[in-house]
């Protein structure tokens, strides 16, 4: 009995996981759009220049 309840829990864990994976986002972000950028371009210095 003890190797049926490990193999229902272990079966259950694995199919929320393939669930979880394979179903469509949940994620709540804001309908914003694209943020435009405001700042300055990274300008690549020598090594030693701080």
């Amino acid at each position: 009995m003890n190797i049926s309840k490990v193999f229902a829990e272990t079966s259950l864990f694995i199919s929320e996981a393939f669930a979880r994976i394979f179903s469509p986002t949940d994620n709540m972000y804001p309908l914003v759009g694209v943020q435009p950028f405001s700042g300055d371009p990274y300008e690549k210095k020598g090594h030693y220049d701080w």
